[in-house]
């Protein structure tokens, strides 16, 4: 790119050839809008972007050899390993149900409610459902994962009725439900990998509705299947 000497106004020139660096005279900082704005063209085109010499002069950049310094760089880069990305951190909600501690999906989880008064259904004291609870003014169905997965401790008929430490309040696939548990820990996040087979020593009741077992704060936790649990909850309900 070269400029007329008479007023400084740049002129086209043809490429330069290949084996020699592209020098491209910025006209637009000098005398264009970014410079002190005398350039005879800017009554024509108004702005700088919108002349040819600029688009040109983009032209002659994208077009310019490629040094051997920039070779180099970019053929390290597409020759390094590509490191794959690590799989998304599972979260779930760990609590225990008599002595077994147990974890669903933190996107089960609605609320953790405070201890509420159950009251019990007729025909329905056998089944998995305990009966009905009070949140927020809302009645929803109680149901026993104990009784579920084969873990309800024996206890006095006055215990049983009664109340119960925590309520967990969950949705899943539209059906809302409540069920007791003895003990909250927390949300608790872990690798996929970190996963492991439930062993075969793990109650017979519950294989069918876990995922594995993994460990936090040196306790062995099930992770359960929430389809296939709720599933199991939904036509105990029918």
């Amino acid at each position: 790119m070269t400029t007329n000497p008479a007023n400084d106004t740049p002129a086209r020139v043809a490429p330069a050839p290949a084996d020699h660096a592209v020098e491209v005279y910025t006209c637009w900082n000098k005398i264009g809008v970014y410079g002190n704005g005398t350039c005879e063209e800017l009554k024509q085109f108004v702005h700088c972007r919108n002349c040819p010499v600029h688009s040109q002069a983009g032209l002659e950049l994208l077009n310019r050899p490629l040094s051997p310094e920039y070779r180099r760089e970019w053929s390290e880069h597409f020759a390094q390993e590509k490191k794959t990305a690590a799989p998304a951190r599972l979260s779930a909600v760990i609590f225990r149900v008599g002595s077994e501690w147990l974890a669903l999906p933190t996107k089960a989880f609605q609320e953790v409610a405070e201890r509420k008064l159950t009251h019990s259904l007729p025909h329905r004291r056998q089944a998995m459902v305990v009966g009905l609870v009070n949140i927020r003014g809302e009645l929803l169905i109680c149901v026993s994962l104990a009784r579920l997965l084969g873990s309800e401790p024996r206890v006095s008929k006055e215990t049983r009725r009664n109340l119960h430490d925590r309520l967990m309040v969950v949705n899943w696939n539209a059906s809302r439900l409540a069920f007791p548990v003895d003990e909250v820990m927390g949300i608790h996040r872990f690798q996929p990998q970190e996963l492991k087979e439930a062993p075969v020593t793990v109650a017979r009741s519950n294989a069918s509705y876990s995922q594995g077992i993994f460990l936090c704060q040196g306790k062995a936790v099930g992770l359960l299947d929430a389809d296939s649990l709720f599933a199991t909850l939904n036509r105990s309900l029918s």
